[in-house]
């Protein structure tokens, strides 16, 4: 896991709008990497939802947003529709969605809440915030589990 302070690490993966290399992908600007434990679930599609009408301020901030979650690409682009229309938006979600199946970047990060599993018995991914400065450098950081919901405001 990253400690404040530290370059964040770099990595490549499939989202819900292709592959990215996330520091490329960041490149001159902030950036915000949370983290939820499911697709399709009630309470990740308000919070989703809720950065989906933050976005403006996002931009205004230079700052791109990303989210992950242990689910694949087609989860993630079926239920970015749930999102857009629980949001009161049209067209497309204005952020990708990382997958990560097998959860390595999860652990990688220590996002990985150890006491809540899926049907599978698999670690549910908990709900991480990191904020990363243009610098690359991880800015804050915030772990909770994935039992708990968020609040962006």
């Amino acid at each position: 896991m990253p400690n404040l302070g530290d370059v964040f690490p770099d990595f490549e993966a499939e989202t819900s709008k292709g592959k990215i290399q996330f520091h490329q992908a960041i490149e001159g600007s902030w950036a915000i990497l949370f983290s939820h434990p499911a697709d399709y679930t009630p309470v990740c599609t308000t919070e989703l939802a809720r950065v989906v009408k933050l976005m403006d301020k996002f931009k205004e901030r230079n700052c791109k947003v990303f989210a992950l979650s242990c689910d694949g690409v087609e989860s993630h682009i079926g239920w970015s529709k749930d999102v857009m229309d629980y949001a009161g938006e049209k067209g497309d979600l204005p952020y990708p969605i990382i997958a990560d199946e097998k959860r390595n970047l999860a652990v990688k990060l220590g996002m990985v809440d150890p006491d809540e599993k899926d049907a599978k018995g698999l670690p549910l991914t908990c709900r991480a915030v990191f904020i990363i400065g243009p610098d690359k450098r991880l800015k804050l950081s915030i772990l909770y589990p994935a039992t708990t919901g968020r609040n962006f405001e």
